[in-house]
């Protein structure tokens, strides 16, 4: 089932939201990979969620001009 642009915003802002809530565990072996992992994924997520703001921003005006 294909998600709509709503959903696929909203699905990214969860996503961004629990990557911020989590804390690393430094003492953890493999923690420093995944936190530099988690910091790629949220540099990810802010630039697809960016991308889709700027196609619906796009979709409006374009909606208003017509």
């Amino acid at each position: 089932m294909a998600l709509t642009t709503a959903e696929r915003r909203r699905e990214l802002q969860e996503l961004i939201a629990a990557l911020d809530r989590r804390v690393p565990y430094i003492e953890r072996a493999g923690e420093a990979t995944i936190a530099r992992d988690a910091g790629m994924l949220r540099s990810q997520a802010m630039k697809r969620l960016a991308e889709l703001e700027d196609a619906s921003q796009s979709v409006t005006v374009a909606a208003q001009d017509a």
